[in-house]
Formats: structure tokens, C-alpha cells, sequence
């Protein structure tokens, strides 16, 4: 697997994100600029310009219409792909950590940082589908993490929950109509920072990524813990492969401990493992400092990874990693030629 790598950035990368037809990649960085990537070459088809301040996460509508953007500049930013055109602002007291679309794109979620005696909050914003109508400022719905601050947030299938993972490890599931919560567990140690939560392709599951070294795959239904992928460095994010059973997960020191160590100690590695079986199968390296984002192509092609050191880095998975199977998926698969 030959990398492409991406070098439209100065600073450390926050989040990668795919569009959903996987033909364009977003990236956002500390450098205040988002950049739109074609994802088969990486050639950079453009960048939006507007925020004041590090950009911590972008995310793309599933009409492949508009992105959102939340920035320490305290703004959500809404931008219309093609031209890219800034759309609306919408300000808020504290930093925006995260952005989500809805799966059916009329709605946005933002979490807001918890700062200067402003709770963290998770509010949802309408989203009008004309790209030249108003967008309204009214927000939704407010969710108040009073317990601990939300990190990370997403919407489960059809809309029907809002999940967050909280600054003490636990998760939180929220009924996305009223915001009243439905249920709360302790996914990952104490005071151990869920630092990232992706979907399955049909977001019944999702998976976590916490500072205590683990990833977890988690049901939407109940919360309950389906399956754990242990690794031995703190993680910033983690993604679900589709097509091929897999999730990888990024991570690596943190950057002040980076100085002493050499690259090889720092594991700084891209880390495959077996969804189903919990095995580690493979590891991928390349970036010279932590990995603190993850995204897997929705084709199941390609993955990309973002670093400290500001490069974004595509691989595209040759013959091997397809064809590549356990003993009892090729039993399986020789079951069903039979059948």
C-alpha cells in the first residue's frame, strides 16, 4: 500500500472526514483552513477560508450539498461544497468540539466546549436543504451535560438518539426529540476521555476511542460493550471498515512526551483489528508524531489518517487486504459456493 500523502496544512490535524459517495476527503487542522481532497489521487480541489481560530471538526451533509465546521473561534460554520461559499455562522459562548449531520441531513448537531462558567452543552440546529434560503439561528434543542462534558457526539439510525462519550469515560445515549437521557454507562475507565465515536454503516453501532488505551464497539440499543480492542498507547480515534470485518485505530504519546522518544517508541501507527475476533492483523506506519484522526472510506477502498505532524496520509488497499481471510470466514465462503 502505497501512501498519497497530503500536505495542504501547517499544523496538527483535528479530523478527517469522507463525503459519503468516499470521493472527497475533508480535512481540518489548528491551521484555521479547511481543505476538500480528491480522495482517489489527492489532488486538493480547494480550501474554505473564514475561521479565526483552530478548527476541531468538520463533517459533510449526505447530499454531498453542504459541510459544517466548529472552530475555537466559539462559531459553527456552514458552507456550500461546490463553491465554497460560507453559508451561515452561528456563535456560541465556548469552543464547538464536534459537528454531526443527521442521517437524513436536516439536522446539525454541534458540542459545545464546557469553559469560563459555560457548561458543556450538545445543540441541534435545522438545516434548510436550499443552499439560498435562510438559515434559521433558532436552535432546536439544548442538551445540558451537567454530570460530565460531552467530547464527542453523533446520531444513532433514523435520527432516534442522539450518543455522546464524556470527558469520564462514559457514554451517554439521548432521545433526539426531547434530549432527555435514556441512558448513561461507564464504557471506559474513570476520568478517561472518550476521544472519538464513528459509526457502522448503518449506525445500530458505533465505535469509541478513549485515552485509556482501548477502543470499544458499542450497540446503540443498550449500550452494552460488543467487543474490545486493546492497544498499548493512548487513542484519539477509531473507525469500522466496510466491506472487510475490520476497525482501525489511531493514536500515540502525547505530543509533550514525543521529544524523548524516537518515532518507533512513540506508536505512531495506524492499527488494524479483527472486528469480530478482536485481533490485531496489521499496523501502518508513516506519521512522525501521533495519528489524532481516523476515517475509513464508505466504499471500503481506502482509509486516510491525520497527524500531529499536519500531513494527511491515503491508502488505498491493494489485492492482499481483500482477499485476506480467517479460517473460518474461508469456511464460510466455501459453504456458500456449495449451498
Amino acid at each position: 500500500m502505497r501512501p498519497i500523502l497530503l500536505s495542504g496544512h501547517e499544523r496538527a490535524l483535528t479530523q478527517i472526514k469522507y463525503n459519503p459517495d468516499g470521493d472527497l476527503l475533508f480535512s481540518v487542522s489548528k491551521d484555521q483552513v479547511i481543505c476538500v481532497w480528491f480522495a482517489h489521487n489527492g489532488e486538493r480541489l480547494g480550501t474554505y477560508k473564514g475561521h479565526v481560530g483552530a478548527i476541531w471538526t468538520v463533517d459533510c451533509d449526505p447530499s454531498n450539498t453542504f459541510i459544517a465546521s466548529g472552530s475555537a473561534d466559539n462559531t459553527i460554520r456552514l458552507w456550500e461544497i461546490k463553491t465554497g461559499r460560507l453559508l451561515k455562522t452561528w456563535e456560541f459562548p465556548t469552543a464547538i468540539k464536534r459537528v454531526e449531520f443527521s442521517p437524513d441531513g436536516s439536522q446539525l448537531l454541534g458540542v459545545t466546549e464546557k469553559r469560563m462558567g459555560h457548561l458543556g452543552t450538545i445543540v441541534v440546529l435545522n438545516i434548510n436543504p436550499d443552499v439560498d434560503a435562510e438559515q434559521s439561528d433558532e436552535k432546536e434543542l439544548t442538551i445540558v451535560c451537567d454530570e460530565s462534558k460531552a467530547t464527542v457526539a453523533g446520531w444513532s439510525y433514523l435520527s432516534k438518539y442522539i450518543v455522546a462519550g464524556h470527558e469520564d469515560g462514559s457514554v451517554s445515549k439521548y432521545n433526539a426529540k426531547t434530549g432527555e437521557v435514556e441512558d448513561n454507562l461507564p464504557v471506559h475507565e474513570l476520568n478517561m476521555q472518550v476521544t472519538d465515536l464513528q459509526w457502522s454503516p448503518d449506525r445500530t453501532y458505533f465505535i469509541t476511542a478513549s485515552k485509556d488505551k482501548t477502543a470499544r464497539l458499542i450497540a446503540v440499543r443498550d449500550l452494552q460493550i460488543l467487543k474490545t480492542y486493546p492497544s498499548d498507547t493512548p487513542l484519539n480515534s477509531a473507525c469500522i471498515t466496510p466491506k472487510k470485518d475490520y476497525v482501525i485505530l489511531g493514536g500515540g504519546q502525547a505530543a509533550m512526551d514525543v521529544t524523548t522518544t524516537a518515532a518507533r517508541q512513540g506508536k505512531f501507527e495506524a492499527r488494524f483489528y479483527h472486528k469480530i475476533f478482536e485481533d490485531e492483523v496489521g499496523r501502518v506506519r508513516g506519521h512522525f508524531g501521533p495519528l489524532n484522526t481516523v476515517a475509513a472510506d464508505p466504499n471500503g477502498k481506502s482509509y486516510a489518517s491525520g497527524g500531529e505532524d499536519g500531513y494527511v496520509r491515503v491508502h488505498h488497499f491493494d489485492k492482499g487486504y481483500f482477499d485476506f481471510q480467517y479460517e473460518v470466514e474461508r469456511e464460510l465462503a466455501r459453504k456458500q459456493q456449495q449451498a
